[in-house]
Protein backbone atom coordinates (compact mmCIF):
# COMPACT_ATOMS: atom_id res chain seq x y z
CA UNK A 1 0.00 0.00 0.00
CA UNK A 2 0.76 3.53 -0.81
CA UNK A 3 0.54 6.81 1.48
CA UNK A 4 1.14 10.03 -0.23
CA UNK A 5 0.18 13.39 2.21
CA UNK A 6 1.25 16.63 1.23
CA UNK A 7 1.15 19.65 3.04
CA UNK A 8 0.55 18.73 6.58
CA UNK A 9 0.04 21.64 9.24
CA UNK A 10 0.81 20.64 12.39
CA UNK A 11 -0.68 23.25 15.47
CA UNK A 12 -0.29 21.84 19.12
CA UNK A 13 1.88 22.49 22.24
CA UNK A 14 4.88 20.21 21.21
CA UNK A 15 5.03 19.82 17.27
CA UNK A 16 8.24 18.69 17.10
CA UNK A 17 7.82 15.60 19.40
CA UNK A 18 4.39 14.92 17.21
CA UNK A 19 6.79 15.13 13.99
CA UNK A 20 9.11 12.65 15.49
CA UNK A 21 6.75 10.41 15.97
CA UNK A 22 5.89 10.55 11.98
CA UNK A 23 9.51 9.94 11.37
CA UNK A 24 9.65 6.57 13.71
CA UNK A 25 8.06 3.35 13.45
CA UNK A 26 5.71 2.19 12.56
CA UNK A 27 4.94 4.96 9.91
CA UNK A 28 8.50 5.98 8.36
CA UNK A 29 7.13 9.39 7.39
CA UNK A 30 9.80 11.20 4.71
CA UNK A 31 9.18 14.84 6.16
CA UNK A 32 10.66 18.04 4.38
CA UNK A 33 10.16 21.99 5.09
CA UNK A 34 9.19 21.03 8.48
CA UNK A 35 9.17 24.31 11.03
CA UNK A 36 7.17 27.05 11.81
CA UNK A 37 4.82 27.98 9.70
CA UNK A 38 4.98 30.71 7.35
CA UNK A 39 3.41 29.46 3.79
CA UNK A 40 0.69 26.64 3.38
CA UNK A 41 -1.88 25.81 1.11
CA UNK A 42 -1.16 29.26 -0.64
CA UNK A 43 -1.52 31.34 2.66
CA UNK A 44 0.91 33.05 3.93
CA UNK A 45 1.43 33.02 7.78
CA UNK A 46 3.06 35.34 10.05
CA UNK A 47 3.36 37.10 13.35
CA UNK A 48 2.28 40.07 13.97
CA UNK A 49 4.35 42.78 16.51
CA UNK A 50 2.10 41.52 19.50
CA UNK A 51 2.65 37.99 18.44
CA UNK A 52 -0.32 36.66 16.73
CA UNK A 53 -0.68 34.32 14.98
CA UNK A 54 -1.54 36.07 11.10
CA UNK A 55 -3.50 34.21 7.82
CA UNK A 56 -2.82 36.22 5.06
CA UNK A 57 -3.46 35.63 1.62
CA UNK A 58 -1.53 38.80 0.22
CA UNK A 59 0.73 36.46 -1.88
CA UNK A 60 -2.19 34.59 -3.32
CA UNK A 61 -4.18 38.05 -4.36
CA UNK A 62 -1.26 39.71 -5.52
CA UNK A 63 -1.16 36.05 -8.05
CA UNK A 64 -4.44 36.31 -8.92
CA UNK A 65 -4.21 39.60 -9.80
CA UNK A 66 -1.36 38.90 -12.13
CA UNK A 67 -3.96 36.44 -13.99
CA UNK A 68 -6.70 38.90 -13.94
CA UNK A 69 -4.17 41.19 -15.83
CA UNK A 70 -3.09 38.66 -17.86
CA UNK A 71 -7.01 38.22 -18.79
CA UNK A 72 -8.27 41.24 -19.03
CA UNK A 73 -5.56 43.64 -19.89
CA UNK A 74 -5.66 46.13 -16.57
CA UNK A 75 -6.27 45.81 -13.06
CA UNK A 76 -9.03 45.31 -11.44
CA UNK A 77 -11.55 48.59 -10.63
CA UNK A 78 -11.68 48.98 -6.45
CA UNK A 79 -14.43 51.89 -6.59
CA UNK A 80 -16.67 49.14 -5.20
CA UNK A 81 -16.99 49.13 -1.74
CA UNK A 82 -18.79 45.68 -1.42
CA UNK A 83 -18.21 42.26 -3.39
CA UNK A 84 -21.65 43.01 -5.06
CA UNK A 85 -24.16 45.76 -5.01
CA UNK A 86 -27.24 46.03 -2.79
CA UNK A 87 -30.00 44.31 -3.95
CA UNK A 88 -28.17 42.69 -6.78
CA UNK A 89 -29.61 39.62 -8.35
CA UNK A 90 -27.73 37.70 -10.99
CA UNK A 91 -30.34 35.17 -11.72
CA UNK A 92 -32.02 38.40 -13.22
CA UNK A 93 -29.65 39.24 -15.33
CA UNK A 94 -30.49 39.09 -19.36
CA UNK A 95 -27.62 40.34 -20.63
CA UNK A 96 -25.95 38.17 -23.68
CA UNK A 97 -24.42 34.78 -23.22
CA UNK A 98 -20.74 34.98 -23.31
CA UNK A 99 -18.51 33.16 -26.16
CA UNK A 100 -16.17 30.17 -25.18
CA UNK A 101 -13.53 32.57 -24.30
CA UNK A 102 -15.69 34.92 -22.04
CA UNK A 103 -16.89 31.44 -20.41
CA UNK A 104 -13.23 30.03 -19.75
CA UNK A 105 -12.61 33.11 -18.02
CA UNK A 106 -15.52 33.24 -16.13
CA UNK A 107 -14.99 30.02 -14.92
CA UNK A 108 -11.23 30.44 -14.19
CA UNK A 109 -11.90 33.27 -12.32
CA UNK A 110 -14.57 32.08 -10.14
CA UNK A 111 -12.29 29.02 -9.21
CA UNK A 112 -9.56 31.33 -7.76
CA UNK A 113 -12.41 33.53 -5.80
CA UNK A 114 -13.36 29.89 -4.28
CA UNK A 115 -10.11 29.13 -3.67
CA UNK A 116 -9.52 32.45 -1.90
CA UNK A 117 -12.29 31.88 0.25
CA UNK A 118 -10.93 28.31 1.86
CA UNK A 119 -7.89 30.31 2.42
CA UNK A 120 -9.90 32.85 5.07
CA UNK A 121 -11.30 35.26 2.59
CA UNK A 122 -15.29 34.73 3.99
CA UNK A 123 -16.60 38.47 2.90
CA UNK A 124 -17.41 37.32 -0.53
CA UNK A 125 -18.21 33.80 -0.45
CA UNK A 126 -22.33 34.80 -0.57
CA UNK A 127 -21.58 36.81 -3.58
CA UNK A 128 -19.21 33.91 -5.44
CA UNK A 129 -21.76 30.72 -4.27
CA UNK A 130 -23.89 33.23 -6.36
CA UNK A 131 -21.87 33.48 -9.12
CA UNK A 132 -20.66 30.01 -9.07
CA UNK A 133 -24.31 28.95 -10.11
CA UNK A 134 -23.50 30.10 -13.21
CA UNK A 135 -20.50 28.72 -14.30
CA UNK A 136 -22.02 26.12 -16.64
CA UNK A 137 -23.71 29.29 -18.83
CA UNK A 138 -22.43 32.80 -17.76
CA UNK A 139 -23.79 36.13 -19.14
CA UNK A 140 -21.95 39.25 -19.52
CA UNK A 141 -23.54 40.78 -16.42
CA UNK A 142 -21.92 37.91 -14.42
CA UNK A 143 -18.28 38.00 -15.55
CA UNK A 144 -18.87 41.79 -15.16
CA UNK A 145 -19.70 40.96 -11.36
CA UNK A 146 -16.58 38.66 -11.09
CA UNK A 147 -14.49 41.29 -12.07
CA UNK A 148 -16.34 43.72 -9.27
CA UNK A 149 -15.25 41.25 -7.00
CA UNK A 150 -11.92 41.50 -8.07
CA UNK A 151 -11.61 44.72 -7.90
CA UNK A 152 -13.36 44.46 -3.97
CA UNK A 153 -10.59 41.84 -3.60
CA UNK A 154 -7.66 44.32 -5.06
CA UNK A 155 -8.97 47.14 -2.87
CA UNK A 156 -9.02 44.74 0.50
CA UNK A 157 -6.00 42.85 -0.03
CA UNK A 158 -4.57 43.81 3.39
CA UNK A 159 -7.70 41.96 4.87
CA UNK A 160 -6.07 38.83 6.78
CA UNK A 161 -7.60 36.72 10.18
CA UNK A 162 -5.37 37.28 13.20
CA UNK A 163 -5.58 33.87 15.96
CA UNK A 164 -5.18 34.87 19.56
CA UNK A 165 -4.15 31.52 21.53
CA UNK A 166 -3.80 33.36 24.94
CA UNK A 167 -6.63 33.62 27.39
CA UNK A 168 -8.43 36.77 26.94
CA UNK A 169 -8.45 39.03 30.12
CA UNK A 170 -12.02 39.59 31.28
CA UNK A 171 -10.89 40.85 34.99
CA UNK A 172 -13.00 44.27 33.81
CA UNK A 173 -16.25 42.25 33.52
CA UNK A 174 -18.54 41.99 36.06
CA UNK A 175 -17.63 38.87 38.13
CA UNK A 176 -20.78 38.03 40.13
CA UNK A 177 -23.23 38.06 37.26
CA UNK A 178 -25.79 34.87 38.70
CA UNK A 179 -26.45 33.26 35.97
CA UNK A 180 -28.26 29.52 35.65
CA UNK A 181 -27.92 27.22 32.48
CA UNK A 182 -30.55 25.02 34.00
CA UNK A 183 -33.57 25.74 31.78
CA UNK A 184 -33.07 27.23 27.94
CA UNK A 185 -35.61 29.05 25.93
CA UNK A 186 -35.21 26.27 23.55
CA UNK A 187 -38.02 23.05 23.80
CA UNK A 188 -37.04 20.42 25.86
CA UNK A 189 -37.51 16.92 23.78
CA UNK A 190 -37.70 14.10 26.14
Amino acid sequence: SATCVDDLCVVMKEPKQFLTQLQSEPYNFKLKGSGPLNFHLGCGFRRDPDNKLVMDPGNCIDKMMTSYEQMFGAKPKTSCQSPLEANDHPEMDTTEFLDEDGMQKHQSATGSLQWLISIGRWDIMTSVMSLSGFRAQPRIGHLNRVKRIYGYIYKTRHYCIKFRTSKPDLSHLNNKLDVSWDSSVYETIN
